[in-house]
This record gives structure tokens, C-alpha cells and sequence, in this order.
């Protein structure tokens, strides 16, 4: 069966002291163990992941579904990045406690301020269920009955899966649906934020640094989990306790220095390292440039207003943050993917298929799929753009065309079904609120007039702002009142419902189901291709692409060369924020007691042993979204940094992974202690903390053993 032929794989490969992909924590003896320790790990497989002792894999908590987050004390301290607590840092700011311009610190466990709906999951156990959930699957089958056996399969499978009552299991497809894993999971739901450093610290840089190397960023912010009497995940309450970890990591105070090992553990989100030359050239000069059009051309707006209102500022600075990050992300995947050749390159790659194909006698079997995903490709390409666009300019952009999407939602579903109408309010109501919550209704119209010109540029009305009911919460309400009749009736006739609803309707009728249709085929090839790549040329590597479950990446500390004749040391310096630091500035101003440390060179025992306090370093690790939060771990298992970016020109990263030019960034814990200690004056949360000194522990031992020869 496939699996096994995906099993046999991770023997047969040679070791090598190789870096890049991400790798399956409860795989990592043989191939995985000597590449990391050949890179100076001292950490083996067991030391990462056990299933019937404490390792590292305890501390690793996935931070609300989207980033990662580590336990770092005995009382369920955990540390993420200030962006993956943006929100929540956010939602508890107002213009008298403005949490994001000033920082917020909590002095003892009652000032920690709880977070609804927040959770941190954290992964039990891993389990490989490929020969079940693949039992009686054919290559006779279409697509949608295997999907449809394989679904019916892992159902079965978690249904009678043993586990705590407050556990909770999934599984999850690896290569393209050629090997299945089922997880036993733990979620947290009482997470109360601690601490977090001034957006002036935590996103230092902002849109300008994003992404860029040299970084100077602290993005580093706090949580607690707490849990019931037991120990065990529960519902917030005031009764209940820090959570006792299985582990924590201890913090490394001898930092890094280029040729250091470094593991990155966490739940990168998505990659697609095994695409096809046409994918990627289409996704790098057909689908990438639109949406990138139509985000510059929202930013313009947003950045405008906040610039003019702290009121907006706070509004708008996590929307904003989530808008640009993507836009700047892009652009630096199809510089990356041209400065690389990679489309070049994997062309030459699929040559190398092919001709395997042949010498193995296997054309008659696999020779069709080369030209059929650049048949399928063409016919794809058109309808993906614009689904996406839709997407972009409905649900990301704007929101007032995301307040109509989600009423014709409703509206929809009423139709269908009448009985469902209270239900169907609810949902609108919360969804208005959450909207509301942030909203502005002057700079929605500037990005609805930016972003719909660029999406249908002969249908922009800008004047529904001033005759919907939608832009203010109250009134927007108040179509929602009476039986199901008169609330469609209210719907339709509302000004920006009425506009927006023959466009929502083309998406849900014509544009997603053709989208579906030509998607589908792709998919069912791409696992097909898989297939082929492992049997045709098994002596490759292969990783399983990233898809939000836990994973292993190692390397080293590293610096890289972006152009001819420009070199970046792997390792940046508060002195790097002084000389960018611009009074006022949005993005570059420094808070005044920062800049009295550093003029005081008051820097405790987080200086490295030059006397300097480092900020951000890089790395060679194979990361993604979904990695920011995740802990840098050192040879011996401690942390030493808190990853949470990639260089500009790496971030192609996530279809062609390049060692040359590849790094992720992370904040050196050095510089987060530092902020904790002497910035903010929470000694307390050090005193939490367990604090080492492996190198120099190392060396005392070293010396030693060199005293013993000399006897």
C-alpha cells in the first residue's frame, strides 16, 4: 500500500547533514535524529517526543489555531508572539488604557486579564492510522468516493480511539493523502494575558521591517493557562489555578552565535513544496500580483486614517497588521521564486521525472500527469484569480461588503429553511457586533471605493454608505427584527444589501461551484503525483507539506547574502534600534526608558559577552505561518529565541525551500527578559522562570575532562 511505500522511504534515505523541511515529532529516530545531531544537537528523538514521559513536545502549545506558544515556567507561563496576542492585547485596550501604545504588565496573578474564546492545544500523542483510514481504497475509484471511503474510515477509527474524557482526537492527511495520523489532543480554554511590550517593542519596524533583515523588533507577548483542580482543561473560572505543566523549557542565558543548532517545534500552517512549474508560475505572475493589488490599494486608506486618529489607530491596528502582513509576504514570494529560478528549476526536476519514468517503464502509468496539470492549469487559472478576488475584496478588505456576505448567508439559509430564523439572527447579531466592535465607517467607504474599483471598476456606488443600515450596529440590528418574511424583506431592501447581493449571489452559484469543479481534478492529481514522486525517485527527501499539525525544524544559526556584495550577520543589536529610531514615528519611535537603559547600559545579565543586548537572529530553519510563536530551541534543549518571521527574499520558503537564501528570524530571549526585567520591572515573572548557562556549564565540563587526562 502507499503508506508503506511512504514508511520504507524514511529508511532508505542517506544521511546527510542536510536542512530544510518539517518533520513529524514522533519520527525523528534514524534519518531525522542523526541529521540534527551531526548539526550539534545533543537532544535524541525521545528527548523531543514521548509518549510515556515528559519531553519537549509538553511544552509545545498551539496558540489559538493560528501560531504556536510555549510553557516557559512551572505555573503555565507561556510565551507567544506580540502579534499572535494582538488581538487580544487589543480588544482589552481602550483610549484611557491604551494597552498597545503603552504595554500592560500584570503584578500578581489577579491583574492577569482573561480572554474569551482563546485557547492553547496542546498534542498527546501522534498515531500513524494510514492502514485503516486507506483500507479498501482502489485506484479504480473516482476522487469522490475515496474521499468519501477514507472519510467513513477515520470516522470509524475516532470514534472508538481510547482517550480522557477531556481529551479530544483528529486526524489529519500527510503527502497529498497518501498517509494518515491520528492526534489525541488537550485545549486549554482559561488563557489571561500576563504581559506585553509597547507596539513601539513588540512591533518595532512595523510594515517597513516586515519581513526585512536586519529586524529590531521585541515581538514577544505573555499568557497563563490555567486549569481546574484537577489539572485538567476547563472553562475560565476564578477558581481556577496556573496550570502544572508536563514540561517547560528552561531559558538558555549564553544566547547563540553563527554554527549554533537550532530547532524550531511548533504547528506551521501551510506549504505546497511539491507543486508542479506551472502551478507555481501561475500562483507568481497570474494570482499573487491581484490580491496584491487589491491589499495595497486597502492599505492606502487604513494607513491614512490611523495615521490621523489614535481612536482609528486602536480600531484598525490589528485589521491593518493582518492586511499587510500577506500583501508584503507576497510581493517577497514572487521576488523570491524569480531570484531563485525555481520555476526553471523544477522544470528541470520534472525532466529528471520523466526520465526516471522511462528508464523504470512506468510512462504508461504516471507519463500523463506532466501535461495534464499544465491542461488543467490553463482552464483553472482565470477562475482562481477571481474566486480569490472575491475573497479578498468580501472578507478581508471590506467590511461592509463582509456585514452583506454574511447576511446573505443568513438570508439564504432562512429561505431554505424558515424554522432556523432565531438561530440564524444569532449568528448575524454576533457577527455585526464582532465587526462593529472595530469599525469606521469613513475608512470603510475609502477602501470600499479603492478595492471595488479594482474588482469590478464599472460597479463602484460609494454612495450606499449614507442609506444602508449596515454601518451603524443599532440600526443594522433592526433589520433583523419580526418573522423570516419581513426580515428578507428588510434585507433586500437595504441600499448596500441591494448592491452587494447580485454580486454575493454570482459567487455562491456560478463562481465557487466552477472553482470547485476545476479544483478538484488538480487536488486528485497532485496526490497522484506525490505517489509517482516517491516511487519513481524514492533517494529524494520528501517532508510531509505543513497543515497545522505539530513539527520538527532544524538548522543552524546562520547569516546570507540577499545580493551581490551585501552580507547580513546572523545576529542584531539595541543599538540597531537607536540608530533607526525616529521621534514620533509610527513605526520607528522608542519608548524614552528604553532609550535610557541603553544610554545607561543598565542591561543586567542579558548583555552577550560583548557588552551588547541582542535583539533578533537568524536561522536556516523551514518555517511558515503558523510557526510564529514557536520556541528556538538550543542543543540542549533549552530556548533562545521566540521564532517569528522569514527574510524578505525567503518567504518563496513555502514552495521552494532554498538553504541558500532561506532564514527565519527570531527574537533572542535575551532581549525578551531584558523588556520584562528592566523595562517593565516584572521581576516576578523571572523569578518564574528557570534560567541556565549551557555553554559555560559545557565548558567548566570540558574543562574537567581535560584536568582528568592531565592526572
Amino acid at each position: 500500500m502507499r503508506f508503506l511505500k511512504i514508511l520504507f522511504l524514511f529508511v532508505v534515505f542517506q544521511v546527510s547533514a542536510q536542512q530544510g523541511g518539517m518533520w513529524i515529532p514522533s519520527l525523528l529516530e534514524g534519518m531525522n535524529e542523526d541529521e540534527m545531531q551531526s548539526l550539534g544537537s545533543k537532544l535524541t528523538a525521545q528527548d523531543i517526543y514521548d509518549v510515556n514521559n515528559s519531553s519537549l513536545k509538553d511544552a509545545i502549545g498551539h496558540f489559538n489555531g493560528g501560531c504556536t506558544s510555549e510553557v516557559i515556567s512551572d505555573q503555565g507561563l507561556v510565551l507567544t508572539n506580540h502579534h499572535c496576542g494582538f488581538g487580544q492585547i487589543q480588544s482589552h485596550s481602550s483610549l484611557e488604557n491604551d494597552y498597545l501604545k503603552d504595554g500592560f504588565w500584570a503584578m500578581n496573578l489577579e491583574d492577569e486579564l482573561p480572554n474569551e474564546g482563546l485557547y492553547i492545544e496542546f498534542i498527546v500523542s501522534i498515531h500513524d492510522v494510514s492502514e485503516v483510514a486507506l483500507k479498501s481504497i482502489t485506484e479504480t475509484m473516482t476522487e469522490t468516493e475515496k474521499q468519501s471511503l477514507i472519510s467513513k474510515n477515520t470516522n470509524a477509527v475516532l470514534k472508538t480511539w481510547p482517550k480522557e474524557s477531556w481529551q479530544d482526537v483528529k486526524t489529519k492527511a500527510f503527502y497529498e493523502g497518501n498517509q494518515y495520523f491520528l492526534f489525541v489532543t488537550e485545549r486549554f480554554e482559561d488563557i489571561r494575558l500576563v504581559g506585553a511590550p509597547p507596539t513601539s517593542i513588540g512591533k518595532f519596524g512595523s510594515d517597513t521591517d516586515n519581513w526585512v533583515f536586519p529586524r529590531h523588533t521585541g515581538d514577544f507577548s505573555m499568557f497563563r493557562i490555567y486549569a481546574d483542580a484537577n489539572n485538567r482543561p476547563a472553562k475560565y473560572s476564578k477558581d481556577n489555578k496556573p496550570y502544572k505543566p508536563k514540561h517547560y523549557l528552561p531559558i538558555s542565558l549564553d544566547g547563540v552565535e553563527e554554527g549554533d543548532f537550532t530547532m524550531v517545534f511548533g504547528f506551521p500552517g501551510t506549504t505546497s513544496e511539491y507543486l508542479p512549474a506551472v502551478a507555481i508560475e501561475h500562483i507568481t505572475k497570474e494570482f499573487n500580483p491581484t490580491n496584491i493589488a487589491i491589499r495595497e490599494a486597502a492599505l492606502k486608506v487604513i494607513d491614512q486614517k490611523m495615521k490621523e486618529s489614535d481612536d482609528v489607530r486602536i480600531k484598525y491596528a490589528s485589521k491593518q497588521a493582518r492586511i499587510a502582513n500577506s500583501w508584503k509576504r507576497w510581493i517577497g514570494v514572487n521576488l523570491g521564486i524569480e531570484k531563485s529560478n525555481a520555476v526553471e528549476q523544477r522544470r528541470t526536476f520534472e525532466a529528471t521525472f520523466t526520465k526516471a519514468l522511462k528508464e523504470k517503464g512506468l510512462e504508461e502509468k504516471y507519463g500523463h500527469i506532466l501535461s495534464e496539470f499544465d491542461k488543467l492549469y490553463k482552464d483553472f487559472a482565470p477562475i482562481n484569480i477571481k474566486h480569490r478576488n472575491f475573497i479578498e475584496v468580501f472578507l478581508t478588505t471590506n467590511e461592509l461588503m463582509q456585514m452583506t456576505f454574511r447576511a446573505y448567508q443568513v438570508e439564504q439559509a432562512i429561505i431554505d429553511n424558515p424554522e432556523i430564523l432565531e438561530r440564524g439572527k444569532e449568528v448575524l447579531t454576533g457577527q455585526l457586533q464582532s465587526i462593529h466592535k472595530n469599525f469606521d465607517s469613513d475608512l470603510d467607504k475609502g477602501v470600499f471605493e479603492n478595492v471595488m474599483n479594482i474588482y469590478q471598476p464599472n460597479n463602484v456606488n460609494s454612495l450606499i454608505y449614507g442609506e444602508t443600515a449596515f454601518t451603524n450596529l443599532d440600526s443594522a440590528l433592526q433589520l433583523l427584527e419580526g418573522d423570516a418574511e419581513t426580515v428578507i424583506k428588510n434585507l433586500n431592501n437595504d441600499a448596500a444589501y441591494a448592491y452587494a447581493k447580485p454580486i454575493i449571489a454570482e459567487f455562491f452559484n456560478t463562481l465557487n461551484p466552477e472553482y470547485q469543479e476545476k479544483n478538484a481534478p488538480i487536488t486528485a492529481l497532485q496526490t497522484q503525483y506525490m505517489t509517482a514522486l516517491m516511487e519513481v525517485l524514492p533517494n529524494e527527501r520528501y517532508f510531509p507539506d505543513a497543515n497545522s499539525t505539530l513539527r520538527v525544524t532544524y538548522g543552524q544559526v546562520r547569516g546570507y547574502s540577499p545580493r551581490d556584495a551585501v552580507y547580513y550577520e546572523p545576529v542584531s543589536y539595541l543599538d540597531g534600534v537607536i540608530e533607526k529610531y525616529i521621534p514620533g514615528d509610527y513605526e520607528f519611535d522608542v519608548p524614552q526608558k528604553l532609550i535610557d537603559l541603553y544610554e545607561a547600559k543598565d542591561y543586567g545579565q542579558y548583555a552577550d559577552s560583548n557588552g551588547k543586548v541582542p535583539v533578533c537572529f537568524l536561522g536556516t530553519n523551514h518555517t511558515t505561518g503558523g510557526n510564529s510563536g514557536s520556541p528556538a530551541i538550543d542543543a540542549e534543549g533549552n530556548l533562545v529565541g521566540l521564532n517569528f518571521d522569514r527574510v524578505w527574499e525567503g518567504t518563496m520558503s513555502d514552495m521552494n525551500y532554498d538553504p541558500e537564501i532561506c532564514r527565519n528570524i527570531m527574537v533572542d530571549l535575551r532581549y525578551v527578559l531584558f523588556i520584562v526585567d528592566k523595562y517593565a520591572g516584572a521581576q516576578h515573572l523571572i523569578d518564574e522562570m528557570t534560567l541556565v548557562h549551557p555553554k559555560k556549564n559545557d565548558s567548566k565540563k570540558k574543562k574537567g575532562r581535560r584536568k582528568s587526562k592531565k592526572k
